[in-house]
């Protein structure tokens, strides 16, 4: 399992690399469809695999709240469980720890946590999120972190860091001969201080194989986090990945892209389809707008997806107001699509030396809205809760 660095973009941080894992050669940078549970929310693996991403996130503590580490054991893992033929990454648990309902306070064993407010006590630590990931059969698994709001004060900001790392070196303990990638995580808040002390003495304990930004889109500015990223990226080592945990819009992954991430998830492209949001070539469009019900033409002209090519928006809008599962199959479909295609046009960018203009360019384009949206009061987009899938 390696990663091999293949260019750098002049003019910017911009890389083009290539993570083999045992289940295949994934490209970066790369954007990784969230499966929490072990499926991306009304998304088929036929639709998985037409969509040509490489790999897949999955959650610990939602596997091991249902169907539960034993269930993994006897069935070899969660690749023949679902069936996916791809690589998969898994997150260690330390976000849900911080957004779930029933978790409870941490200590520095671990966390309590809860399946529901009946269910089992069920408890975290380093050594136990290991062992589910080993058992899950993840490709890359993360440690244990603790993760807290970025606004935090600085003294529960500087000890939440300082528990990350004791909590990363007990996981690379007990990592054992497991031919698994295990990812470190830079915590800090919007502390640039406390984020250039992780990054540093992360990169200094040898063993990780690669590294994670966390702990941010939660209470900072868009400005905090682009500035925190360039500040990490700049500190880990260039031979290793880097990955921008839960984050975001596709302006946020060109923007951390040319800030020199390699890595990305979020649950936007699906959470936000359910809503009638849609991400296109000719800005954002709300399809829950009263504009759309007469309108018949595509979805995305430069789309060749079943959304943009088999329906027309006003059939959308429908499906979407009548809270139909087929508006929300396919507009998800559409974004992920989205998203990834993003990647894979920033990476031809990259190995083409012309990202630089590239990224000027989509720092406009990504900005825009649908240019028939209405002017007045628009519907409210909800963010995905925390934890969501």
């Amino acid at each position: 399992m390696t990663f091999a660095l293949v260019a750098t973009a002049p003019g910017t941080r911009a890389r083009a690399g290539v993570l083999t894992t045992a289940h295949g050669a994934i490209e970066t940078p790369v954007f990784m469809p969230v499966g929490t549970r072990g499926t991306v929310r009304t998304q088929t693996l036929d639709q998985l695999e037409l969509l040509g991403a490489p790999m897949l996130l999955a959650n610990t503590v939602h596997l091991m709240l249902r169907p539960g580490q034993a269930s993994f054991e006897r069935t070899g893992g969660l690749h023949g469980w679902m069936g996916w033929r791809g690589s998969i990454l898994t997150d260690s648990g330390g976000f849900q720890v911080f957004s779930l309902e029933h978790a409870r306070p941490l200590d520095d064993d671990g966390a309590t946590l809860r399946s529901g407010p009946d269910g089992p006590l069920i408890r975290l630590t380093p050594e136990g999120s290991i062992a589910m990931q080993r058992a899950i059969g993840a490709d890359v698994m993360m440690v244990l972190d603790e993760c807290v709001p970025s606004t935090s004060e600085l003294g529960r900001a500087t000890a939440a860091m300082e528990r990350t790392h004791r909590w990363a070196r007990r996981c690379l303990a007990v990592r054992g001969d497991a031919d698994q990638q295990l990812f470190a995580i830079v915590q800090g808040a919007q502390y640039p201080e406390l984020r250039r002390q992780s990054a540093l003495e992360l990169a200094s304990i040898d063993g990780f194989d690669g590294y994670a930004i966390g702990g941010l889109a939660v209470g900072e500015s868009r400005a905090e986090r682009e500035d925190l990223t360039e500040l990490v990226t700049g500190l880990l080592p260039i031979d290793r990945p880097r990955y921008l945990m839960g984050v975001g819009t596709p302006l946020d992954l060109i923007e951390a892209v040319h800030r020199g991430v390699d890595m990305f998830d979020c649950v936007l492209p699906t959470a936000w389809a359910q809503q009638g949001q849609v991400f296109t070539s000719l800005g954002r469009v709300d399809l829950r707008r009263g504009v759309h019900r007469v309108a018949d033409d595509p979805l995305d002209p430069a789309c060749d997806c079943a959304a943009c090519t088999r329906y027309g928006r006003s059939y959308l809008h429908h499906l979407i107001k009548c809270e139909e599962p087929l508006g929300w199959q396919l507009l998800a479909f559409h974004n992920l699509r989205f998203f990834v295609q993003l990647m894979r046009t920033a990476r031809a960018e990259i190995l083409a030396g012309t990202f630089a203009a590239f990224h000027a360019r989509m720092r406009e384009a990504l900005a825009l809205r649908d240019p028939r949206d209405p002017p007045g009061r628009k519907p409210r987009v909800k963010r995905p809760r925390p934890g969501a899938c």
